[in-house]
């Protein structure tokens, strides 16, 4: 394969707008399969949280070959809090296909990882998919397309942009509506045609900026990344560069490169290929494999900061060590700073005034997919509740904000501003689509914590909210985001169903009978403000008195079951989160009724 024939493209969209599908459907439509070849569905979704999910969390390679070309294409996440993972892969692809929703249109997140593209000057090839929705509204989404673009003071060569109408769940696209075609050739001809061949010359020195990591039982370490000038071969003698300084030399044991979702062993590798490479150690993201005579180091790109942390400690609570694997301080600590060999968007710092480190990243559902594959790894820790990252700028304090998109019912509609309002939302703009009403808002990244689990009870699950990182702006005050206190458990002990009952008449319970708890943990939620110590193991007292009526009859109200998410925005300051293989406990950071006490006269 000769350099002009090699294509590379990235895949941009909104989360839910189809981008793993349609990657099936090229790979699929492409000619690399049999007809008859049973295929696994989101062939890119390889991680068992993304299918769990339905969404891309790591940003993932493939390729295919098409009429004596080679596509080499990247399938990216569309939720802003991997938006880490879009910057490091921007840098490999040479254009971009931008999808988008044939009846939503851009959405907050499209605006995210557009600007990424346009800040490249990488061509966009439109598609607009799901074309067969009753609502579909195709000439809208081009206006709104067009009109993002322009927002973004994009260039006319990427304002000018081709657009392809798709049904990627189907396997058609084509250049007009009213066309009958019935594949997906229409996109692979224009990606050939509009992705221009990357640049880079085969006989400069040898320069390959790392964009990703993977590992493997076999292979080990392999560094991912675009071939930008040069050529490798296996054996070939190489140097690591970082921070514009040579820090190791080595030899390329292995070369791969990508047919749909496999890796494919290679014996060379030309300028302007996408691969991975075996024998480097050490390796991190943002690194340059280069020349050992002649080192020609690549800055890495910038990484926008993260605006959201939370403190991660060893668990100390009651039932430590019973449920997890790997339990101490140190264990978890190699666990988290593992993690950032991979995800350049997460910061991972040792605690200077507590234990515990401080995990930085870019937001709740950011923070909570690593919390989620390290509890499935055996981990046990406890997690604080999440905090924005402040920033002081000319002596004046300021926070992160929010630009945030909500789509709900009419009738629904004012309880929605009711609660932004007191959160410390601002309304910029609000339109109507027959019954349902789209509200945009600029809101504190404080407002938004924990809102979620409260915006889907308001709408009755109906609603879907998405927001987007803005800027940081002036400090608004405190934003009280609970009202109610909870139910803390006097003592270790197994509930009790006629206990809850009891309890259930002024609460909101969170487990069943036949639990064990510890002294600390919180059980429910009270009714007021004020936190309340219950006893749910204690028993009806038996007397020699034959019972009158029915009062043996216990029903209880079923618990509320909160996700991993729900628990960490529910909490306030002076709780945590116990994380276990087999469990999530809430609990109070001091579990003696008379530490908190003590605490709260200080």
């Amino acid at each position: 394969m000769k350099q002009e024939q090699l294509r590379n493209v990235a895949i941009i969209a909104h989360v839910d707008h189809g981008k793993t599908t349609l990657v099936d459907q090229l790979f699929k439509q492409s000619g690399m399969w049999r007809d008859n070849q049973v295929v696994e569905e989101r062939l890119m979704d390889s991680m068992d949280l993304e299918r769990e999910r339905g969404i891309t969390i790591k940003s993932k390679n493939g390729g295919c070959e098409y009429k004596d070309h080679f596509i080499n294409i990247i399938d990216t996440p569309g939720h802003a809090d991997f938006g880490g993972e879009v910057e490091r892969v921007l840098k490999m692809a040479d254009a971009a296909v931008f999808l988008v929703d044939a009846a939503e249109g851009p959405m907050p997140q499209s605006y995210f990882v557009l600007k990424k593209a346009v800040a490249l000057e990488l061509p966009v090839i439109v598609v607009v998919n799901k074309i067969d929705k009753p609502a579909a509204r195709c000439d809208w989404v081009n206006d709104q397309v067009f009109d993002l673009l322009v927002s973004l003071d994009a260039p006319d060569h990427i304002v000018d942009f081709p657009v392809i109408y798709a049904s990627a769940r189907d396997g058609y696209a084509r250049y007009e509506l009213e066309s009958d075609n019935d594949d997906m050739t229409p996109i692979l001809d224009t990606i050939l045609e509009k992705t221009p061949a990357p640049k880079g010359e085969a006989s400069a020195p040898v320069q390959l900026l790392v964009s990703s990591i993977s590992y493997s039982t076999f292979m080990g370490t392999m560094a991912v990344g675009k071939l930008i000038n040069g050529s490798l071969a296996v054996n070939q003698p190489i140097a690591l560069a970082r921070d514009g300084e040579v820090i190791s030399t080595s030899r390329i044991t292995k070369i791969q490169r990508f047919n749909a979702d496999k890796h494919v062993e290679v014996d060379s590798a030309i300028t302007g290929d996408i691969i991975a490479i075996s024998g480097v150690e050490d390796v991190k993201v943002g690194d340059t494999v280069t020349d050992p005579e002649n080192p020609t180091p690549i800055e890495a790109p910038a990484i926008d900061p993260p605006t959201i942390a939370m403190t991660f400690l060893p668990n100390d609570s009651p039932f430590s060590g019973k449920e997890g694997e790997f339990v101490t301080s140190n264990q978890v600590k190699d666990r988290l700073f593992r993690e950032t060999l991979t995800d350049v968007a997460l910061k991972v710092e040792a605690e200077k005034e507590q234990l515990g480190f401080k995990v930085s990243g870019r937001g709740e559902l950011h923070l909570s997919i690593l919390i989620e594959k390290m509890r499935r790894e055996g981990y046990e820790f406890q997690v604080s509740r999440p905090q924005v990252l402040m920033k002081t700028v000319d002596g004046k304090k300021q926070e992160p904000y929010e630009s945030l998109t909500i789509d709900v019912s009419d009738e629904f509609s004012g309880k929605v501003i009711e609660t932004l309002g007191t959160r410390k939302g601002q309304l910029e703009e609000m339109s109507n689509d027959g019954n349902m009403v789209r509200l945009r808002y600029r809101i504190p990244t404080r407002g938004l914590l924990g809102y979620q689990s409260e915006f889907m009870t308001i709408t009755k699950g109906q609603g879907v909210m998405n927001y987007v990182f803005d800027k940081y702006d002036e400090y608004v005050g405190a934003i009280k985001t609970r009202k109610s206190g909870v139910l803390v458990a006097k003592e270790a002990c197994t509930t009790v169903a006629f206990a809850l009952c009891n309890l259930q008449e002024r609460s909101v319970l969170f487990l069943g009978p036949g639990e064990d708890v510890y002294e600390g943990q919180i059980i429910g939620e009270n009714s007021r403000e004020d936190d309340m110590v219950v006893n749910p193991a204690k028993g009806k007292k038996l007397t020699n008195m034959r019972a009158s009526g029915t009062d043996d009859n216990i029903s209880l109200t079923p618990p509320r079951l909160m996700s991993l998410e729900q628990c960490i925005s529910y909490i306030t300051d002076d709780e945590l989160v116990e994380m276990t293989p087999k469990a999530i406990r809430l609990r109070k950071r001091l579990l003696k009724e008379s530490d908190r006490k003590r605490a709260k006269q200080l």
